[in-house]
């Protein structure tokens, strides 16, 4: 088969696949479910590139495969689900349709310019990247669970343009040109807290708990 099997990528690989799940139960109503996979999916890419940069045999072509293949997930993960997840809210159409088509084509944008500026920065040092030029698209898993937790704050009716205009912001902050702080531990206990919020939650509604 082509392509490269090894440790390195098998994160990835479960994000993606914890994204496309969630994708199809947007398709079925289970809201809270889709939540917890973005959360999951930004989880995974938090520690993906951990692992990979530990496996010290890897081949060049393994890590341009590996930069690759990790956008090409991060595309479906945070580009893709949360524009499902958007226009899955009810609005007046243009008003659902433009922050989904907004947030895909920054998302392609953003990754396919971390790709050149990535493969560059690797050719010149081995350090770890400490900052990313404009707002990481695994931000998505983050902003977007914090809102649907606090849905309950805003009214009903007006809680899908809360959601969608957030989605426009987090367009224009893909491709913004700010630093951004690569994400630390604390990032991963918020998404640890979020993704517990977010499934105990779905046991109270199913009345599981």
């Amino acid at each position: 088969m082509i392509g490269f099997y090894n440790y390195s990528v098998i994160l990835t690989y479960v994000g993606l696949l914890s994204s496309v799940f969630g994708i199809t139960q947007v398709f079925e109503g289970h809201d809270a479910i889709a939540f917890f996979c973005l959360v999951a999916s930004g989880i995974c890419d938090l520690f993906d590139g951990k692992i990979a940069r530990s496996m010290k045999n890897r081949t060049d072509h393994e890590k341009v495969f590996g930069i690759q293949i990790d956008s090409l997930c991060d595309l479906v993960c945070f580009g893709v689900f949360p524009a499902v997840l958007g226009y899955h809210y009810h609005t007046i159409y243009p008003m659902r349709l433009i922050p989904s088509l907004m947030i895909v084509l920054a998302a392609v944008i953003r990754l396919g310019y971390f790709n050149v500026m990535e493969e560059e920065r690797q050719r010149e040092t081995a350090e770890n990247r400490k900052e990313y030029e404009g707002l990481p698209v695994t931000s998505v898993c983050i902003v977007l669970p914090l809102l649907y937790i606090g849905r309950h704050n805003i009214p009903p009716h007006i809680f899908p343009y809360v959601f969608q205009g957030f989605l426009i912001l987090i367009s224009a902050l893909f491709v913004a040109k700010i630093k951004v702080n690569k994400p630390s531990n604390k990032g991963l206990l918020i998404m640890f807290t979020l993704g517990l919020i977010i499934f105990f939650s779905y046991l109270k509604m199913n009345h599981i708990i």
